[in-house]
């Protein structure tokens, strides 16, 4: 039995951190949006968050260049978000959702919406759990599905769920494939392609084959590889540079944006002078997916 069976995601609970951190950052490149985040963490770590040297030391100790990655991808997962809401998609699924604070922060946009955050148990109760200690309204549109992604049958699971067949749907999947067995990525996409109505979206964030590989050819792979070790919570899957396009067209999907590190450091971290602010982890990469 893995350890995010027993006890809440360690990765996930320091994705909740970050973007908490990050909420109370002055320099907008390093802001996000999630002030929700940060009543989801103890209270001593959002005191700590509070000072300018508290959030100095957080990022110091972060593995490298990956705080910069998960508010860069906060920032791009939450203009595709948001972007279907106002394009009036009739439903959102968010895959291995953690603490994920969307359904809260962009409720006013999504009240035409069904929203469904599918994760494994334990975490999804340390969730709620939260919710309801700081309480916070969990809104009347939002499912949650408790899953195991290696043994649970997914489609079961949506059907039961309410979760429909053949609607314009975003599918989230932000910090997740890397986690999962390739057979597992594999049901998942095929289920996506079951389930997904014309023009319905993909977003999602892969790790590159070589990382797992360890052949340490980006910014901070070392760095973030470590910290995953130690947080019991090992990689499995990597999608291998250049083969993105032939991985998705397989599913019945076509690409329609993906961001590599140097790219998101240009699109989010650029000074007006062209000087880059910040250099972001190198080992994943940001997908945009649509239905063929």
């Amino acid at each position: 039995m893995s350890r995010i069976e027993t006890t809440a995601s360690r990765t996930a609970e320091w994705t909740c951190v970050a973007r908490a951190a990050s909420s109370l950052e002055p320099d907008y490149h390093l802001r996000t949006d999630d002030s929700v985040a940060r009543q989801l963490v103890p209270k001593y770590v959002d005191l700590l968050l509070h000072t300018r040297l508290g959030r100095r030391l957080y990022k110091a100790i972060a593995p490298t260049g990956l705080f910069e990655y998960v508010v860069a991808r906060t920032k791009y997962v939450d203009a595709a978000f948001q972007q279907a809401l106002a394009e009036r998609f009739d439903q959102i699924l968010i895959f291995g959702a953690g603490f994920d604070t969307r359904a809260l922060r962009f409720q006013q946009l999504s009240r035409n919406a069904r929203l469904f955050e599918l994760d494994v148990p334990t975490t999804q109760k340390a969730k709620i759990a939260q919710y309801n200690k700081r309480h916070l309204t969990i809104p009347g549109n939002l499912v949650f599905i408790p899953i195991n992604f290696d043994t649970d049958l997914l489609p079961a699971k949506l059907e039961e769920a309410g979760f429909g067949k053949g609607r314009k749907s975003l599918f989230v999947m932000e910090g997740l494939l890397m986690y999962l067995q390739p057979e597992s990525v594999d049901a998942t996409f095929r289920v996506i392609e079951q389930f997904a109505g014309q023009g319905s979206r993909v977003v999602f964030d892969y790790l590159y084959a070589s990382v797992i590989r360890e052949e340490n050819l980006y910014y901070g792979e070392q760095h973030v590889r470590a910290a995953v070790v130690r947080a019991d919570e090992r990689w499995h899957f990597g999608i291998e540079r250049g083969m993105l396009e032939p991985f998705l067209s397989s599913y019945g999907l076509k690409l329609i944006d993906e961001k590599d590190a140097s790219e998101l450091e240009r699109e989010f971290f650029t000074a007006s002078t062209g000087a880059v602010l910040a250099h972001v982890n190198g080992s994943h990469a940001l997908v945009t997916a649509e239905k063929a």
